[in-house]
């Protein structure tokens, strides 16, 4: 891919020549500029992707070059360099969207890497807007998912790189990361587009009927078999079949699945004809199918067949930037859909939930911004429409203000969101979990509002 094309913007001849050359050597195209109102003139009329902006000049500074270059055009990038640098210059740069900062004088490896990062962006967003055209084209969109953060834009990249192949995708993240929403958008991408995906909860069924769904079975292969039943491979035929919560596979579901994965061949329970299928297989997990391979609880050879290219989808606590657009989308959503008319979330109760760290992810997320809603009787959500409160101890390290009632029941509150989260609403599951009865666990779910 082409380099980036950089603008420098230095008034020392000297300073600017020796960065022109360096820059030129290493294969960008350079342009310069000695003044702040010359660079402006010159970024309205052509096209540059990173400007190299001296802080101080005469006559207008780096600073309000900044700003104007902003204003024009938000993609920019920008490293400022000075040789007056304090963390007050820095922070004041950084704040008006300056993508780093350098001080004189210039270190030319050290510019060399910043420049290199600058460029590795540009390229991810270049090869992201591509995609979204692509899925344009085919009438999808990424309308759901919802990000801001460079970890998310990385993913999405990786998604799309990874859809056009054949290879089997193995998707892992915490319940409510949105592993079935990547799963779509890889199938959307691939040339199987036209055809059907076919979800299977793994853990929705017991061994005996999960072989029935996956391989079909003939009339009379077992009570109640009535008659010939069509499984998922052959419903999935030229399509996608998506393995949810694969790590709840049986060893003898595995071995029966290892086959089809290796000949794209099975046979239906109780006949002896074989079938071929042409399926892709994407699979999603909230375990760590490595540990139990090493446990001796999930076949190493499946696997490594499942496990061609992985997605690692982080959880929202790693990624605070996209809790921003992720609580305007749910505040627009759930407003139109209960024909409310919510203007916004109040200073306190946004400060809130931007620290709470979200066991549950963004299906957790999702469900306090509905319940908001729902509830509040203002123009505004606020404190009192959340879940959580200042005194939850796991909001802050300093409790005291809480009594010890209301930091008992906040701690209870969460380790039950967490099980109902990691069982992915399995209250069965979630009771054994707590060491508690499910009676007792539906009891407390009425007493928090769940």
């Amino acid at each position: 891919m082409r380099k980036l094309s950089i603008l420098i913007v230095e008034d020392g001849t000297s300073q600017r020549e020796m960065l022109k050359g360096f820059l030129q050597s290493e294969g960008y195209d350079v342009s310069e500029a000695k003044r702040g109102d010359e660079a402006l003139e010159m970024v309205k009329k052509e096209y540059f992707q990173l400007l190299l902006l001296d802080y101080k000049m005469p006559g207008v500074d780096g600073m309000t070059v900044l700003e104007a270059v902003k204003r024009l055009n938000p993609e920019i990038s920008v490293i400022m360099m000075t040789a007056f640098g304090t963390t007050e210059t820095a922070v004041k740069a950084m704040k008006a969207g300056a993508a780093d900062y350098i001080l004189k004088p210039i270190d030319l490896d050290e510019l060399a890497i910043l420049i290199s990062r600058i460029s590795e962006r540009h390229i991810l967003l270049k090869e992201n807007e591509i995609l979204r055209e692509e899925l344009r084209e085919k009438g999808v969109t990424t309308d759901q998912i919802i990000y801001k953060s460079r970890e998310m834009e990385e993913l999405i990249n990786l998604t799309g790189r990874v859809a056009g192949s054949n290879a089997a995708v193995l998707i892992q993240g915490e319940s409510g990361t949105g592993k079935e929403l990547f799963a779509r958008l890889i199938h959307s991408l691939s040339t199987r587009s036209g055809h059907p995906m076919i979800i299977l909860n793994c853990a929705a069924l017991p061994e005996n009927l999960l072989e029935s769904e996956l391989f079909g079975h003939e009339k009379g292969a077992f009570t109640g078999a009535s008659q010939r039943r069509v499984g998922r491979f052959e419903e999935a035929d030229g399509g996608t079949l998506f393995f949810d919560e694969i790590g709840e596979l049986t060893p003898s579901i595995q071995v029966k699945l290892l086959r089809f994965l290796q000949e794209q061949e099975f046979q239906r329970l109780g006949g002896n004809q074989t079938f071929r299928s042409d399926v892709r297989i994407i699979s999603a997990t909230n375990q760590d199918l490595e540990e139990r391979v090493k446990k001796g609880k999930f076949r190493e050879d499946t696997f490594y067949r499942l496990n061609v290219v992985t997605l690692s989808i982080p959880p929202l606590r790693e990624r605070k930037e996209d809790l921003i657009p992720l609580l305007a989308h749910f505040l627009n959503f759930f407003s139109s859909r209960n024909r409310k008319k919510i203007e916004g979330i109040e200073p306190k109760a946004r400060d809130l939930l931007l620290k709470y760290d979200y066991p549950g992810n963004i299906r957790e997320l999702e469900n306090i911004i509905e319940r908001a809603v729902v509830i509040t009787r203002e123009k505004f959500i606020t404190t009192a429409d959340l879940p959580f409160t200042e005194a939850s101890p796991f909001m802050s390290d300093d409790i005291e203000t809480g009594n010890l009632k209301s930091a008992v029941e906040a701690l209870e509150l969460r380790m039950i969101r967490q099980a109902i989260a990691h069982t992915s609403n399995h209250q069965t599951k979630a009771a054994e979990m707590l060491g508690i009865s499910e009676r007792m666990l539906r009891y407390k779910l009425k007493k928090y509002g769940h």
